[in-house]
């Protein structure tokens, strides 16, 4: 699952962030309004999470805009404001939940959670499947051949990353851009050594591997 955050308080962002990406989501951040809108209309996201009170554009202007271009991604607002009508605003501009600071992660991750379930995805979107490996993105759960495979944060979401990219190569500096949410020196071997525990999850003690090396390129996942 991919989230989007909109804030400008560097402290909160980290903190919404790191929450996030502890519960399995590959998170994109923006620090102004005009960013944040931009980033929204140009890749799909699975949920927002966005500030009312940005620099350049405001948060309720940045949900009424992806509204009105039919953008459905789930919206949690956070503000400061707590009043009804502060609420009741934010709601009529398109969100979806509203958090008024200072929250709790845990409440908010819960949330999230929550709204995408309540989102309705079509099936696909929350259960991926390549041969006998089925991973749910919502419970989190990854399964083998009726086998139940215990995974890491980190191993989760390359193992989502390789799953949704299923028949393609996923390329390291990709992997280190989704799982790491940062850029990292390509040449590092935290790619190669992160495959290496998912192999260990996902292909021992089966006869057919589902990930593969592609030299020079990445990984890929599908059977053989």
């Amino acid at each position: 699952m991919r989230a989007l955050v909109i804030e400008d308080d560097a402290k909160i962002s980290s903190l919404v962030s790191s929450g996030l990406t502890e519960s399995g989501f590959a998170v994109d951040r923006a620090v102004n309004g005009e960013e944040g809108l931009a980033m929204g209309l140009s890749a799909p996201y699975d949920l927002a999470i966005v500030d009312i009170m940005l620099p350049k554009l405001d948060g309720l202007s940045i949900i009424e805009t992806w509204r009105s271009k039919k953008m459905l991604t789930p919206v949690i607002i956070l503000s400061a404001k707590r009043s009804v009508d502060d609420r009741v605003r934010g709601l009529q501009a398109g969100g979806d939940d509203y958090l008024v600071k200072p929250f709790s992660i845990t409440e908010l991750v819960a949330r999230a959670r929550a709204m995408i379930r309540r989102a309705g995805s079509l099936p696909e979107s929350t259960r991926l499947n390549t041969g006998d490996l089925t991973l749910d993105l919502l419970s989190r759960e990854a399964v083998r051949a009726g086998r139940a495979i215990q995974l890491q944060p980190r191993e989760f979401s390359l193992l989502e990353l390789l799953m949704r990219q299923a028949g393609r190569p996923a390329t390291k500096t990709m992997i280190l851009e989704k799982v790491w949410n940062y850029s990292f020196d390509p040449g590092s071997n935290v790619v190669d050594v992160l495959v290496s525990r998912l192999r260990n999850r996902v292909d021992k003690g089966f006869d057919q591997p589902l990930i593969h090396t592609i030299r020079g390129v990445g990984y890929v996942l599908r059977p053989q």
